[in-house]
């Protein structure tokens, strides 16, 4: 028995697969085309129909509540200290601090006290601070600053 190596080279071993994507491709695609017309025949919104709604009444969308790291400290041997890094920030009314606190099983208290100690640091500055403390695998402490408040917005 022989083996045509040119007919072997030439299949590939892969053509299913490419098969099928295409054919999930193209399920994908007459799917999302039939959204519009099935929107238009019951005369609502199917897809996503909170953000809708909410777009209909002319309400704001809901913001996230943490923006983007713009910077991110964390206190090392020699660095600067919060007050000192935050003077060193570009100034910005929509500026403010996340202090995050990892703590472990029985370490509540220290990350609360270890978050607060920064977040008073930062507060004497001016700016405006918020704490985030969730159990994990190891401590952690460290602060991110993002622009996620509006000019004469609300701030805690």
């Amino acid at each position: 028995m022989t083996i045509n190596k040119a007919a072997v080279a030439t299949s590939g071993g892969h053509g299913w697969q490419l098969i099928f994507t295409d054919l999930a491709l193209i399920l994908f695609l007459l799917t999302l085309s039939a959204l519009p017309a099935a929107e238009a025949e019951s005369g609502r919104r199917l897809a996503d129909s909170e953000a809708s709604e909410r777009n209909a009444r002319g309400l704001p969308r809901p913001r996230p509540e943490v923006a983007a790291a713009q910077a991110l400290y964390r206190a090392v041997p020699g660095g600067p200290a919060l007050g000192a890094w935050l003077a060193a920030q570009q100034a910005d009314p929509r500026a403010t601090l996340t202090i995050f606190a990892t703590h472990t099983k029985g370490g509540e208290a220290r990350a609360w006290t270890r978050a607060e100690a920064l977040a008073a640091e930062a507060r004497a500055s001016g700016t405006r601070v918020r704490i985030i403390i969730t159990a994990g695998d190891a401590e952690d402490l460290y602060a991110s600053l993002a622009y996620d408040q509006e000019i004469g917005g609300s701030g805690s």
